[in-house]
C-alpha cells in the first residue's frame, strides 16, 4: 500500500488514483497521521497544497517519516516541505510557475525512460532555493534551477505528474512504484465494486433508499450500484428545477420511463434565487432545496444516494482540512449541516472517466455513459448573477443553437449567460444588448482540463446565429482557459 499524505492540493486523491491506474493499493491521509512503518506500507507521497510552508500555521510533518527506511516522494508542496524540513531553503523565486512548462529532467532512476526535455505542469509560487544537505539536483526549468532532487530513497519533485497535462507522469509515478518503492500490483475494479456492494448491502439492511438522479452518468451509476445491493428497496426521483436545458427532463423521462419519480419545482427554485447574484449563495440555496424535497418524498426511506464524484468533494474543500474551497457543489458543500437523511456515495472517491468504466460494466447505455457533463445546479450557475425567466430563455435558446451547430467530440461545451451590456449595431441602428460566452473543454477526470480547438468556421456560423435569433444578445466571445486556473464553470 502507497500512503498519499494529504495537504490539501486539489490533486491529492489524483495521485491515489492514478496509483490504482498502475494496480497498487493506496490511501489518502490526513497530514496530520501518524505514519509507522509496517509490512504493508510500500511508499509515502507527500501531495501538493496551498500553503507556503514558511507560514506559522502552515500544514508540516514530523520529519521522521523521512527516516522510517520507506521511499518517500514529494510533490509541488511535498517538494517544498522536504526540502524545509530536511535543511534546505524554501522561498520566492524569479517567478511564479502556472501552467505548462518545459523542464530538463536528468538521467535517474526516477525519470528513467524519461529524462530529457519534458512538458511538465506547474502551479506554485515558491520553489526549494537551496538543496538540504546531501541532496542532488535532478532537473531544472527556466525559471526554476531545482525542479527535482533526490538523497537516497527520498525524491521530490517541483511540476505534478499525476495530471494529464504532464505526458510522461504517470511513467515517473510508475518508476516510482515499482524500481524504487518495489511495489506489489494488488488492486483491480471488479474487487472494488463487489465490496461497495456489500458495504451498501450489511449499512442499509431492510431500510428503504430513495436516490436522487438527475440522468447524468453519475448519479445513474450511484443508482446501479445501489440496486445491485438492495434492489426494489430502491426508489429514484428526478426533480425538474427549472433550470434545465432545452428538452432535457423530457429525454430524462424517456431514459427511464415509469421507474422514475419527476418532481415538478420550477417555481420554488426560481422564487428561492430571485435577486441572488452571489455563486455560492446560489449552490447552497438550490442544494438546501434538493434535500428539503428528498425529505418530502422519502416516504419512509432514511437513506438517500448521490452521485458525488471526488471533483466534487476537493472543490467544495470537505475532504481536508487543508484544502480551500473553490466552489461548494451543491451535493457537498451546498448541503444543510443538519439532514434526516443518511448519505450513500459510492463514486466519492472516483473519478468521471472512473465511473463511465464502472457504468459501461454495470450495463448501462450508451446515451448515458456518453452524456456531457452537466452541473447539479443545472443553468444557475451558467448565468453570471441573477437568475431571471428572461435570461433562463435566451441562453436555452443559445445553448440550443450550439448544441445543433457542433460535431466536434468534446468533454463539455455549453454556453454561458453574461448580463455585461455591450455596444453593438443592428440594422444599421446602435443596440446596447448582453453577451453570451462559448466553453468547449476536453478532459479525463475533470480534475483538469484543456480547452477544445473549435474551427473557426463553427465559432463564426454559432455566433451568427445566437446574434441573430436570440433577443438581447449582440456580442459572442469563446472562452480559450485551462482548468485550472479556471474552473470548467464560470460560477
Amino acid at each position: 500500500m502507497i500512503a498519499v499524505m494529504d495537504f490539501g492540493g486539489q490533486t491529492c486523491h489524483l495521485i491515489a488514483r492514478r496509483i490504482r491506474e498502475l494496480g497498487v493499493a493506496s490511501k489518502v491521509v490526513s497530514y496530520k497521521a501518524k505514519i509507522e512503518k509496517n509490512k504493508e506500507l510500500e511508499g509515502i507521497i507527500l501531495s501538493g497544497g496551498p500553503s507556503f510552508v514558511n507560514l506559522p500555521d502552515s500544514p508540516t510533518i514530523d520529519k521522521a517519516v523521512f527516516s522510517l527506511g520507506v521511499p518517500v516522494l514529494g510533490i509541488c508542496y511535498g517538494m517544498q516541505l522536504m526540502g524545509k524540513l530536511l535543511g534546505g531553503k524554501v522561498g520566492r523565486g524569479k517567478a511564479k510557475e502556472f501552467g505548462i512548462v518545459k523542464a530538463n529532467l536528468k538521467p535517474s532512476i526516477l525519470f528513467s525512460t524519461v529524462a530529457g526535455k519534458q512538458s511538465v505542469l506547474m502551479s506554485h509560487g515558491d520553489q526549494v532555493l537551496k538543496l538540504p544537505p546531501g541532496f542532488i539536483n535532478l532537473g531544472s526549468s527556466k525559471d526554476v534551477p531545482n525542479v527535482a532532487m533526490s538523497k537516497d530513497n527520498l525524491f521530490a519533485v517541483q511540476f505534478h505528474p499525476e495530471v494529464v497535462h504532464t505526458p510522461n507522469g504517470q511513467q515517473i509515478l510508475k518508476n516510482f512504484l515499482f524500481k524504487i518503492c518495489r511495489a506489489k500490483p494488488n488492486f483491480n475494479q471488479l474487487k472494488w465494486l463487489e465490496t461497495q456492494v456489500q458495504l451498501i448491502k450489511e449499512r442499509v439492511n431492510n431500510g428503504e433508499v430513495i436516490c436522487g438522479l438527475s440522468g447524468g452518468v453519475d448519479s445513474a451509476t450511484a443508482a446501479a450500484i445501489v440496486y445491485k445491493a438492495v434492489g426494489k428497496q430502491l426508489k429514484c426521483v428526478y426533480v425538474d428545477t427549472g433550470l434545465m436545458r432545452e428538452g432535457e427532463t423530457a429525454e430524462i423521462k424517456k431514459y427511464f420511463g415509469r421507474s422514475l419519480r419527476v418532481v415538478q419545482a420550477q417555481k420554488l427554485f426560481l422564487a428561492a434565487l430571485k435577486g441572488v447574484n452571489d455563486p455560492e449563495k446560489k449552490r447552497k440555496i438550490i442544494g438546501k432545496i434538493f434535500i428539503d424535497i428528498f425529505d418530502q418524498y422519502a416516504a419512509g426511506a432514511k437513506w438517500l444516494v448521490q452521485g458525488t464524484i471526488y471533483p466534487d468533494v476537493i472543490e467544495s474543500a470537505k475532504k481536508s482540512d487543508a484544502a480551500m474551497t473553490i466552489k461548494s457543489h451543491h451535493n457537498v458543500g451546498g448541503l444543510p449541516e443538519k439532514m434526516s437523511l443518511k448519505l450513500i456515495e459510492p463514486l466519492r472517491d472516483l473519478y468521471k472517466d472512473e465511473v463511465r468504466v464502472l457504468a459501461k460494466k454495470l450495463g448501462l447505455p450508451k446515451t448515458i455513459i456518453d452524456r456531457q457533463p452537466f452541473p447539479g445546479p443545472g443553468l444557475a450557475i451558467r448565468i453570471r448573477g441573477e437568475v431571471t425567466r428572461n435570461r433562463l430563455k435566451r441562453l436555452r435558446q443559445a445553448d440550443k443553437i450550439l448544441q445543433e451547430e457542433i460535431k466536434v467530440n468534446a468533454w463539455q461545451t455549453f454556453c454561458v449567460y453574461v448580463p455585461l451590456k455591450t455596444t453593438g449595431i443592428k440594422g444599421d441602428g446602435r443596440s446596447f444588448d448582453e453577451m453570451i460566452a462559448i466553453r468547449s473543454l476536453t478532459s479525463v477526470d475533470a480534475m483538469t482540463a484543456d480547452w477544445t480547438r473549435l474551427p473557426y468556421e463553427l465559432l463564426a456560423r454559432v455566433s451568427a446565429r445566437i446574434v441573430n435569433e436570440v433577443k438581447g444578445i449582440n456580442r459572442v466571445v469563446y472562452d480559450i482557459t485551462t482548468k485550472p486556473p479556471a474552473t470548467m464553470e464560470w460560477e
